[in-house]
């Protein structure tokens, strides 16, 4: 079944938009994951170091690996100058403890939204391969990371998109149903509320210079459900990293929306569940009339003096869905 579309579905330069998918999973190895990417989307493999491949397509550059910076950096220096018995013993005891406790992960290149069924397929052979996800383990904290480009990048785009989000993560959250793993660990922080009230307040009309200042003084951190860094950076990648000082940050014109869970192992789940859940939040973003009445119906909630369990907004805001 393809994939619903959202309302806009080119750039303003006339392209068509792409989206790029990070999928975090165990279950089995890079060697067996880097061998079912190319079968499955006819590639062939590059290796980058022993704990990272990328797979060269017709649909452009994926990329498997073990998500463990440190060991692929050694394992990267260790290409370059090969290491003595003691020290390859030691880094192959470290990446065989590593593969017990971090996920591996696959990149996916940023793909025309027409061509997103054929990750829905890959993500099938995954399944059947016996890869494993979010609710397998308590510590298996793994999530699936959606980069939408957006139509423009200028800041009237980007403060529809980031108030919708921002009115809807109540609802996404329980959309998810996420898991305890990943509640407790720190990628996934929700914005601060006094932050949220700034930005949702009608007269907040910064330009983009003054957005990045305002997000950094309050997020200096990729730790949030929707990491506005890459696009920042795009525009002031210096800016940025003076905040954040991490190597990690990678500019691009695209959102960075980190909240959704990795079922990879449930057979009724696929990407069309967290993409589901993402056309909420083009469809609000598209729409200026209800968006500013979303925006301030929250901000009416946000200052209840009821508690949220009494009187939820994911309950409230399911009039306003698609």
């Amino acid at each position: 079944m393809p994939l619903a579309m959202p309302p806009q579905l080119h750039t303003t330069q006339g392209n068509e938009r792409r989206l790029g998918v990070e999928l975090e999973f165990s279950g089995i190895t890079l060697e067996q994951l880097v061998a079912l990417v190319s079968n499955t989307l006819e590639g062939h493999s590059r290796p980058v170091s022993d704990y990272e491949v990328d797979i060269l397509t017709a649909d452009g550059r994926f990329r498997a690996e073990l998500d463990f910076d440190y060991l692929k950096q050694l394992a990267r220096e260790q290409k370059q100058r090969p290491p003595g018995e003691l020290e390859q013993a030691v880094t192959d005891l470290l990446g065989s403890v590593a593969l017990q406790l971090v996920p591996l992960e696959l990149v996916c290149p940023p793909l025309p939204l027409s061509r997103l069924d054929r990750l829905n397929h890959l993500f099938n052979r995954l399944r059947e391969q016996g890869a494993l996800g979010t609710r397998h383990a308590l510590h298996y904290a793994f999530g699936l990371h959606l980069n939408p480009e957006l139509p423009d990048t200028g800041i009237d785009t980007l403060l529809c998109y980031f108030r919708a989000y921002l009115c809807l993560h109540d609802w996404l959250e329980a959309h998810e149903d996420i898991v305890a793993a990943r509640k407790i660990s720190p990628y996934i922080r929700a914005f601060p509320k006094d932050y949220i009230k700034q930005v949702l307040a009608p007269d907040y009309r910064p330009d983009i210079a003054q957005f990045t200042l305002d997000y950094l003084a309050w997020n200096p951190t990729r730790n949030r459900a929707m990491d506005l860094l890459p696009l920042l950076a795009w525009h002031d990648e210096e800016k940025v990293q003076a905040a954040v000082h991490d190597s990690k940050v990678n500019k691009r014109p695209t959102l960075h929306y980190r909240l959704p869970n990795s079922d990879i192992d449930n057979p009724l789940w696929s990407l069309q569940h967290a993409w589901d859940g993402w056309l909420q939040v083009e469809w609000l973003a598209g729409d200026q009339q209800q968006l500013g009445q979303v925006c301030q119906a929250y901000l009416a909630h946000l200052e209840q003096l009821t508690p949220d369990f009494i009187d939820p907004w994911s309950l409230k805001v399911r009039s306003w869905l698609r």
